[in-house]
């Protein structure tokens, strides 16, 4: 039988490039998005360009608890082991902390810090029964350097990242790999609309690349982390 991998938000950007490297590999795919219509393009989209791949979506908004737990009940329901999560769905709003709506916080820290937690906590039983899986949060430079106008989602980035490192330490001993992966400026949806040569941002391809890379390590050696900037640096 083939691995299993759970991939959050794989619609665009970093997400839809894990899905193809897994995929290439013998993977197959459960991934989420808000988006039916965008699932259903992803979906058409790996069948036609792979055979014999199963991959299955969902329409989730991973911001609502409520939502993540019914994902996460459905892929229990498939009774297959699921041998790679990668927490990926994210999403950013430029703010300061002073000045940013009212209830940005609670969404940035619903989308990107909670719906990992709570996929964490679904899947990661059954990791440790069979003491083995690999779980891969997607956090971000804003995870170790804060900037202005990145308010909460810096905020939101910081504690994933702790989330990762606490993960790390309660799951050495169930043989369960945990890689914080810190991407900087990469090409996504995040940058539409901005002035920004794309020559200047990376691509989501080359972090999938790393990502899978530091999947292959043996069961001997871990990836703790994974940082990537653009070769000129980060773009404030």
């Amino acid at each position: 039988m083939k691995k299993l991998i759970v991939i959050t938000g794989g619609t665009k950007g970093i997400g839809r490039a894990l899905i193809h490297i897994f995929v290439e590999n013998g993977f197959d795919i459960i991934t989420c998005s808000r988006n039916q219509q965008e699932l259903d393009h992803l979906k058409q989209d790996v069948e036609n360009s792979y055979e014999k791949v199963d991959i299955s979506v969902f329409k989730t908004d991973m911001s609502r608890k409520e939502e993540v737990k019914a994902f996460i009940d459905i892929i229990k329901s498939i009774n297959r082991p699921v041998d790679v999560l990668i927490n990926n769905v994210g999403m950013f709003l430029p703010g300061q902390i002073s000045n940013e709506p009212d209830g940005l916080y609670e969404k940035m820290l619903g989308t990107n810090l909670s719906s990992a937690y709570h996929m964490t906590r679904g899947l990661v039983g059954d990791m440790m029964e069979r003491k083995s899986g690999h779980i891969f949060n997607i956090c971000s430079t804003a995870s170790i350097t804060p900037y202005i106008n990145g308010g909460s989602y810096c905020i939101s980035k910081y504690a994933l990242y702790g989330m990762s490192k606490v993960l790390r330490e309660e799951l050495k001993a169930y043989n369960i790999k945990v890689t914080s992966v810190l991407p900087g400026a990469t090409f996504t949806s995040s940058w539409e609309g901005e002035e920004v040569d794309s020559d200047r941002l990376m691509k989501p391809e080359e972090v999938a690349s790393s990502i899978w890379n530091a999947y292959e390590m043996s069961s001997r050696t871990v990836v703790e982390e994974i940082l990537l900037r653009p070769q000129l640096g980060d773009i404030e």
